[in-house]
């Protein structure tokens, strides 16, 4: 599937692109070893770097990226890299806005140590006929001082307008600049159609499935990757 991604084009040369997911793998998941040691056990322990369904999520879909370097410190907000001026559009030139906090009232994550902000996204985005994007925060990327809330846009509808990301800056504490480029949001394109669920229990033929795969699971801890896992 090929996704579509436009800016304005006075835009163009100040701003990082969006990139696919594999091609923006975290520094610290370089640096995790792939194996310690286990006060528990006694033994060495596979860490999740050796674990594909937690490497698969951080290397799928889009990451959107912060358009300039932010800065905070003393409960305040700066930023580089300011963008020109926007005559033919009345999109922000921050990269950085606000939402009230009574936008969250009665939600179960509007912790008043939480404000919300909302990243400016600059690039438009149009998918084929049919598909949404849905946008989440970063996968797996606890180490970010904020945390993207979760929507889905029909992007295959709004291919004129600019979605941006509403978060809570859930580290109140933190000090010090998120780079340019910085992931803000991770995408999924998804198709919009309906679900039906079929729930019930294990057929014998079901059954037989499951033992073949958890004795497989048993003899070769990398039985997912090498057997179950598409390539």
């Amino acid at each position: 599937m090929r996704l579509r991604f436009r800016c304005l084009p006075e835009l163009e040369p100040h701003l990082p692109r969006p990139k696919l997911a594999a091609e923006g793998l975290p520094d610290w998941l370089k640096r995790m070893p792939a194996e310690a040691e286990s006060a528990l056990l006694g033994a060495k322990v596979r860490s999740v770097k050796q674990c594909p369904p937690f490497l698969d999520a951080l290397r799928h879909g889009v990451l959107m990226p912060l358009a300039a370097e932010l800065r905070f410190a003393g409960g305040s907000f700066a930023w580089d890299g300011a963008l020109p001026l926007l005559e033919r559009s009345r999109l922000s030139r921050s990269p950085l806005g606000v939402h009230l906090p009574e936008q969250l009232a009665g939600a179960p994550f509007g912790e008043p140590a939480h404000f919300v902000v909302k990243f400016t996204n600059f690039w438009s985005i149009t998918l084929p006929e049919g598909w949404a994007m849905l946008f989440v925060h970063p996968l797996n990327r606890e180490e970010l001082p904020f945390r993207t809330l979760a929507g889905r846009v029909d992007c295959d509808r709004f291919a004129g307008g600019f979605v941006h990301f509403p978060a809570l800056w859930t580290d109140p504490g933190f000090e010090g600049s998120l780079p340019k480029g910085t992931p803000i949001a991770q995408a999924f394109p998804v198709p919009r159609a309906s679900l039906a669920l079929d729930i019930g229990v294990l057929d014998d033929a079901e059954l037989a499935q499951h033992l073949e795969v958890q004795e497989a699971l048993k003899a070769d801890p990398g039985a997912y990757r090498k057997r179950y896992r598409a390539d």
